[in-house]
């Protein structure tokens, strides 16, 4: 059968042309209604990239997937705080449970794009794609729904709909709280990759992502005319040497190939030319690939920035806020993954990827039950958009490949257990 992939929905442009454009039937005659509801879902994406939501106040898109869910026969319920859901597709009581999870916030950014979908909400766009994630997920569920009510399904398949995988507290830990990993054998997620093209799906054994966590430095002293520098403690002059000395100390004190990236993103300091304050801060991420790294970093930034500010006499509040560990995604559960992408979309499909240094917060899932992350290609014609921009967009005939790759991973998995 010749996928919907051959033709980009209405007007989108066309992927590079790398990408399959033929793939599998699904199984148990899924192939039809995958077909029949891809236009609703395409309708959905555009619908929860028009209306995004903050990290931590997903309550409408929380309500819109529980009404879909709904509708496909299922019964969603709310986290705690109404802003995520967990759905079981209730297979046959004697398999396994298998969980599938997509994070569903926006970004705090402004979405500059010249689409009929371009966000309503003022300085909100979903620029990481979890719109898609979103997306791709209700639509597993529909089709799993089917599959349940036919007793074609081998077991029990979790869906989790995670809020603020953005901010941190992580929303993963929120989800885990409320018994989202109860009776779980694995657990899979997506993650849009513009640097992949449709059709392409980026599998790694072991480490994926790298552990992220959010670093502030406050300085304060008793402030002065600039006049009389030596009257004062000069945070501006503290700060700078901060920012630019702080990065390159610590990565002296760990191994070269612990990949660690210490940069502050914010720096500020005063409000008048003549006016040495009295506050000054500094806020950025430390990334790091390796995970014992990762586990001494805190006492090692601390340290470091104490030991730079001494000398300039200003007092130093340092939060260390730890985020995530990097994801590690287990062998077997790649090996399911490698199966279910040649079933949905050929051997060509699979893609090698790097270790990301963006964090994510599906390691803490990885912390409790084994699991894998995949890297889903969405890239368009012409140059990549990165993660993380405003002018962010996707090719949405990943909807379809994501639909197919997530339903393959369910089954194998189930079946493998």
């Amino acid at each position: 059968m010749t996928s919907a992939l051959t033709a980009p929905p209405d007007g989108q442009p066309a992927s590079r042309r790398d990408a399959p454009l033929v793939t599998p039937d699904l199984p148990h005659g899924l192939e039809e209604l995958l077909q029949v509801r891809l236009p609703a879902l395409i309708a959905t994406r555009r619908h929860l990239h028009a209306n995004p939501e903050l990290s931590g106040h997903e309550f409408a898109t929380a309500a819109l997937i529980a009404a879909e869910l709904t509708r496909a026969g299922l019964q969603p319920r709310l986290l705690p705080k109404g802003n995520g859901v967990i759905c079981d597709v209730n297979g046959r009581a004697e398999g396994p449970v298998v969980a599938l999870r997509a994070d569903i916030d926006a970004l705090p950014l402004a979405d500059v794009k010249d689409v009929p979908y371009r966000s309503t909400v003022e300085g909100v766009c979903h620029a990481c794609g979890h719109d898609v994630h979103t997306t791709v997920l209700l639509g597993v569920g529909q089709l799993l729904a089917r599959l349940a009510e036919q007793d074609e399904l081998p077991g029990r398949v979790r869906l989790i709909f995670q809020p603020a995988e953005e901010i941190l507290p992580c929303g993963a830990l929120e989800v885990i709280e409320a018994g989202g990993l109860d009776d779980v054998t694995q657990i899979f997620a997506l993650h849009c990759d513009p640097n992949l093209p449709v059709g392409k799906v980026g599998l790694r054994v072991g480490p994926i992502t790298a552990a992220a966590d959010n670093v502030t430095v406050r300085l304060t002293g008793p402030g002065g005319h600039t006049a009389r520098p030596h009257l004062t403690v000069d945070l501006v002059d503290a700060l700078g040497r901060v920012v630019t000395e702080v990065p390159a100390l610590v990565n002296r004190r760990v191994p070269a190939n612990s990949g660690l990236l210490l940069v502050f993103g914010h720096a500020s300091a005063g409000t008048r030319y003549n006016v040495i304050p009295s506050e000054a801060v500094a806020s950025g991420t430390l990334r790091v690939m390796d995970r014992d790294t990762w586990d001494i970093a805190p006492k090692i930034v601390s340290q470091v920035v104490r030991d730079v500010v001494a000398p300039t006499g200003a007092t130093v509040d340092l939060d260390y806020q730890r985020g995530r560990p990097p994801v590690s995604n287990d062998s077997r559960a790649v090996q399911v993954l490698t199966t279910a992408t040649t079933a949905a979309l050929g051997q060509d499909g699979i893609a090698e990827t790097p270790q990301s240094m963006g964090g994510e917060d599906f390691s803490w899932y990885l912390e409790h039950v084994p699991g894998a992350l995949a890297r889903l290609g969405v890239g368009r014609v012409g140059p990549n958009v990165d993660l993380h921009r405003a002018s962010f967009d996707v090719d949405e005939r990943t909807i379809e490949v994501g639909v197919r790759l997530l339903v393959q991973t369910a089954l194998r998995s189930l079946t493998a257990a």
